[in-house]
């Protein structure tokens, strides 16, 4: 009676000892006799695309871009050397001419009167001279008076040769070969000694004139070639004659002339044009513009491939740009450029590869 007691008193908690156990046991039993599952391994990324141009460097002369002014080779002032009113200007403008060429006229007034005056008084004094000198070898008359005449003949010949020089100074003439490019005084303009009466210009040979910045002026020296653009695609070769010694205080530049030819004088002067010098030759690359790229350190480069397809960044020297595209100095004689895609991987990433021209999506 006693067991039974005992047993009516944990009957509750053998109950659910009891259910624990078969719960332990129906866990086990879908457990036991499977295979534990298997953890499939997450395959690699897949690595990005990008297009490859294989490129061989080609020589190339690198140049000196500038751009500069044309100026003519002289530029001359004309004027009166004497005083008067123009009478005459028989050079139309835009007319070429030689040296010495009348290019205007000015009144005579009284030079006539005044010539034949002082060719008078020539006269007079030589016959002054002559009689003196013929008494003086006959022992009449004292060698002084003989000096005396003969100053007065030179006198008078110095006096007849000043008006003939004003006389030919009504002539103004051109004082050096080129063009009438502007008339300063007009018919009936009364002129001084010093006014100003017409401008020629010489524009053969035309000089080009830059300003080399201090880091490239090793580079230029005299007698070099030098192609100068004047538009509309008219080019003319013209030679480094003059290289300035001394730096502009102000830009640090060098002033520089250039002799372009121009021998029917159909280029104007006082025009722009750009000036490029060839300084040296060296093995580039064309690439696009849109390559270049600026690494962390602010270099300029473009990404290339090196060994196994990984990416690389390469630092790069523009030589120079013209309508093919840039040309860059820098890389290996033969590089394999990443033309496309090269925005979307990083250096040291390898990557695969398609042809160039197998689309534009890498």
């Amino acid at each position: 009676m006693r067991v039974i007691s005992l047993l009516r008193r944990h009957r509750s908690t053998l109950l659910i000892t009891g259910v624990a156990l078969l719960l332990v046991a129906w866990i086990a039993s879908g457990v036991v006799g499977r295979e534990p599952p298997v953890i499939e391994a997450r395959p690699d990324p897949v690595a990005p695309m990008v297009a490859v141009r294989e490129s061989e460097a080609e020589p190339i002369q690198r140049l000196i871009t500038l751009q500069g002014e044309v100026l003519p080779d002289q530029q001359v002032t004309v004027r009166a050397e004497t005083d008067g009113r123009l009478v005459e200007t028989p050079v139309p403008l835009g007319e070429s001419v030689d040296a010495d060429t009348v290019l205007a006229r000015i009144g005579m007034d009284d030079r006539e009167a005044r010539l034949r005056r002082a060719e008078a008084a020539v006269g007079g004094r030589e016959a002054d001279f002559r009689a003196a000198d013929e008494l003086a070898g006959e022992g009449f008359q004292a060698q002084l008076q003989v000096e005396s005449a003969r100053a007065e003949l030179e006198a008078a010949r110095a006096d007849l040769e000043s008006v003939r020089l004003d006389i030919e100074r009504t002539r103004v003439k051109a004082s050096i070969a080129g063009v009438l490019n502007h008339r300063a005084a007009e018919v009936g303009d009364y002129v001084s000694v010093g006014t100003a009466v017409a401008e020629i210009v010489e524009n053969d040979p035309l000089k080009a004139i830059v300003q080399v910045p201090q880091h490239s002026i090793h580079r230029i020296e005299r007698g070099q070639t030098a192609r100068v653009e004047f538009g509309n695609e008219l080019v003319r070769e013209g030679t480094i004659r003059h290289v300035s010694a001394r730096a502009d205080t102000q830009t640090r530049t060098f002033r520089i002339e250039i002799e372009v030819p121009n021998p029917e004088r159909g280029l104007p002067s006082g025009i722009s044009v750009q000036v490029r010098i060839p300084v040296e030759e060296v093995m580039a690359h064309r690439i696009s513009p849109a390559l270049a790229t600026l690494d962390p350190d602010g270099r300029l480069g473009i990404k290339i491939l090196e060994n196994e397809d990984r990416v690389a960044f390469h630092p790069i020297d523009p030589v120079r740009a013209d309508e093919e595209g840039l040309w860059v100095d820098g890389l290996p004689e033969t590089v394999r450029i990443i033309t496309v895609g090269q925005g979307f991987v990083r250096e040291g990433e390898k990557v695969r590869i398609r042809p160039e021209d197998a689309g534009s999506n890498p």
